[in-house]
């Protein structure tokens, strides 16, 4: 119950303050900066195909993070972190398209690695997705499905992702095994029981340029 209320007055304080400028959304308490603002130092960049140049796919300027999407793959934090509230923001740059936030992360590095994601894909914003056999409790319900490698779990309200173009804020938080998904201000998806519970936070590559700026984790108390 306390990750859910912890989610809960996220949500009430995101609405009010709105997420609603270009400018840093809110925020709480002392957060971690992971992105240092000029480089993806402490970050994994990973496509499976090693022909591939990782800088053509990804790079930093001026504080944000470009992705071009044109190779399937994921950048994800050297560090592993469990009980945390993660806060970021992105903006597609042309046609919206699809990404996702990779939450503990297991394993040896591949595509589709053992996680549980949250969905950037557009208009899924939200969406909880089970790879590779993960597992989550919605609403008193075991997720999991031993005969399917990846469960989507939609998201609980209409899209309130902003146009292309503008940035929104993604605030996710992690808290045992619970995990909570606002975007813009709208608790989207909250689960329990999650199966994984720590490891690297990942971003995906995944079919269309994205920007991501001001990340930060923030360890629960």
């Amino acid at each position: 119950m306390k990750g859910y209320f912890t989610a809960t007055l996220l949500s009430l304080v995101l609405l009010i303050s709105g997420c609603q400028s270009d400018s840093a959304c809110c925020g709480t308490g002392k957060a971690i900066e992971l992105l240092n603002g000029q480089d993806l130092t402490g970050w994994t960049l990973y496509v499976p195909d090693e022909n591939v140049d990782v800088a053509t796919i990804w790079s930093v300027q001026d504080g944000v993070v470009h992705c071009s999407g044109a190779t399937n793959g994921y950048m994800r934090t050297n560090e592993s972190y469990a009980d945390y509230h993660l806060h970021l923001e992105w903006r597609w740059v042309a046609e919206p398209a699809n990404s996702g936030v990779l939450l503990h992360i297991q394993g040896e590095d591949k595509l589709w690695p053992v996680c549980i994601e949250s969905q950037l894909w557009s208009g899924k914003a939200g969406d909880l997705v089970l790879i590779n056999w993960t597992g989550i409790t919605i609403d008193g319900k075991d997720m999991a499905d031993p005969n399917t490698q990846y469960v989507v779990i939609p998201k609980q309200h209409p899209s309130s992702e902003k146009p292309a173009g503008q940035w929104n804020c993604y605030d996710i938080v992690c808290d045992g095994d619970s995990i909570t998904s606002t975007v813009n201000g709208v608790l989207q998806n909250s689960g329990t029981r999650a199966s994984v519970t720590f490891g690297p936070i990942g971003l995906q590559s995944e079919g269309g340029p994205i920007e991501f700026r001001n990340i930060t984790l923030t360890p629960l108390p």
